[in-house]
């Protein structure tokens, strides 16, 4: 259990720095296909595409653990 606590805490540290950095060279919140809609003063966000990115590498690297 606790070599799984620290590969799990190393994996969510390394992605963070990956998504800070990464930030900078593709924007994962702003792709084509998520809606935006600004009325007002107030705006609605949902990031389609981005989840569904998200959903699918997810997938990737549960199937390649579950191997």
């Amino acid at each position: 259990m606790p070599k799984l606590l620290i590969t799990t805490g190393a994996v969510l540290i390394i992605a963070g720095v990956l998504w800070q950095v990464g930030g900078r060279f593709f924007s994962l919140g702003r792709l084509p296909g998520d809606i935006v809609i600004e009325r007002g003063g107030s705006t609605f966000y949902f990031p389609v595409m981005t989840s569904i990115i998200i959903s699918i590498v997810l997938s990737l690297i549960f199937m390649l653990i579950r191997r």
